[in-house]
C-alpha cells in the first residue's frame, strides 16, 4: 500500500510540474512587426487605463459596460490606440452578450491570434496596425450574413459618427 501511495504522490508530483500551464507569446506577436509600435511608457501615456489594459494586455471589460454595445448611430468604429478604422456600423449587430459584436471587420484591418488564456483555444482579434488586443470572433453569428460574431471590448474602440449631408 505504501508502494502505490508513493508511486501516486510521484505521479502527481510530475504532472504538476509540466509546463502546460506556462504562458507562452503568441506566433503573432513573435513574428509580426506592426506599423504603429510603442514602448509600454508611450502607450500609457496615451492610453487610459482601461484602454491600455484591454489593447496591450489582453484584457476583457465588464458586459454591458460599454456605450458601443447599445451605439445605433451611423459611422465608423476605429481602434482606440492608432485610430485604424476596424468595424463600419452597418455590421454591427445586438448579440445580447453585453459587448459591441460585428460580423465583420473592415477588409484587411484585423489580424488573428490564438488565445488560450481561459484553458481552451479561442480566435483572438488583433488590430493589424498596432497589435492591440480587441476581442474574440465565434461562429455564432447572423447566419445570414458572416455567421460570425466579432465580440469586442468597447474600450479598445472609438466611434465616428457618419457625417450628415
Amino acid at each position: 500500500m505504501k508502494n502505490l501511495i508513493l508511486l501516486f504522490l510521484t505521479i502527481l508530483a510530475i504532472s504538476c510540474n509540466t509546463k502546460a500551464q506556462e504562458k507562452t507569446e503568441s506566433k503573432t506577436e513573435l513574428k509580426k512587426e506592426y506599423k504603429v509600435s510603442k514602448t509600454d511608457a508611450q502607450w500609457k501615456e496615451i492610453l487610459t487605463s482601461d484602454q491600455y489594459y484591454i489593447l496591450r494586455q489582453a484584457g476583457t471589460e465588464r458586459p454591458f459596460s460599454s456605450p458601443y454595445n447599445k451605439n445605433y448611430k451611423k459611422g465608423v468604429y476605429q481602434c482606440a490606440a492608432c485610430n485604424t478604422p476596424l468595424y463600419e456600423s452597418k455590421h454591427k449587430f445586438d448579440s445580447g452578450t453585453g459587448w459591441p459584436s460585428f460580423d465583420r471587420a473592415v477588409k484587411g484591418s484585423i489580424d488573428k491570434d490564438v488565445d488560450y488564456k481561459i484553458g481552451y483555444a479561442r480566435s483572438e482579434l488583433i488590430c493589424g496596425t498596432c497589435g492591440g488586443h480587441l476581442g474574440h470572433v465565434f461562429n455564432d453569428g447572423p447566419r445570414e450574413t458572416t455567421g460570425q460574431r466579432h465580440c469586442i471590448n468597447g474600450d479598445a474602440l472609438v466611434f465616428v459618427p457618419q457625417k450628415s449631408n
